[in-house]
């Protein structure tokens, strides 16, 4: 406890600590860290992170964050309308656009299908998903979800919806290992898995039909 020294600073201390990933003795090196900054770069790293949660928004069109109604990427006129690459939460954008390799537009679903979690498809952009497959003149959707039972489920679950509308569906290939999640992928492979997509029934076969 650092109660003793600073009531202020153990509770600079108690709120850093509460961001995933961040011990206590991490958020002590930060909040010190804090104390020894220029108070106009603190203002700035206060002012950045108030604008965060009162300013961000979600993309209309692909669910992923935004400063506007409308992301950069879905409003781009060079980015490929037809093909959605389907992810499940915003961190799979920035993993799949740091490769460079994709130039399509993205659906962020927010999740993945996990009943032992209570998320059932009800809980997820499925059904924007699939009003946006009804409007538009889609070419491909690449399931580009983490390589899990629940993944696979998810998978599945889009699969059997839109097999009958759109005229290719793939998967990244398989050089993205079982059960790794995109964001912790090196770019090099990410992008290679990208390129070299397969389609959903080479890699399942008819074994849901």
């Amino acid at each position: 406890m650092l109660t003793n020294y600073s009531k202020i600073l153990e509770n600079a201390v108690n709120e850093i600590a509460k961001l995933p990933g961040i011990g206590r003795r991490t958020a002590l090196r930060l909040a010190l860290h804090l104390v020894n900054t220029e108070t106009a770069e603190v203002k700035m790293l206060t002012h950045a992170l108030t604008e965060l949660k009162s300013s961000l928004k979600i993309c209309r069109h692909c669910f992923a964050i935004s400063d506007g109604e409308v992301c950069d990427i879905c409003s781009n006129l060079k980015r490929n309308a037809g093909v959605i690459c389907v992810v499940q939460d915003i961190r799979d954008v920035i993993a799949i656009e740091n490769t460079n390799q994709f130039q399509g537009v993205y659906h962020v679903l927010g999740g993945v299908i996990s009943p032992i979690d209570g998320i059932g498809p009800g809980q997820l952009k499925l059904q924007e998903l699939f009003q946006r497959i009804e409007a538009q003149n889609i070419e491909e959707i690449i399931l580009a979800l983490p390589s899990t039972a629940e993944g696979d489920t998810t998978n599945f679950y889009i699969y059997k919806h839109c097999v009958e509308k759109i005229p290719k569906i793939s998967l990244l290939a398989r050089g993205v290992g079982i059960g790794e999640e995109l964001e912790y992928i090196n770019e090099v492979t990410l992008g290679r898995s990208l390129l070299t997509r397969i389609s959903f029934e080479s890699q399942y076969g008819k074994i849901f039909d």
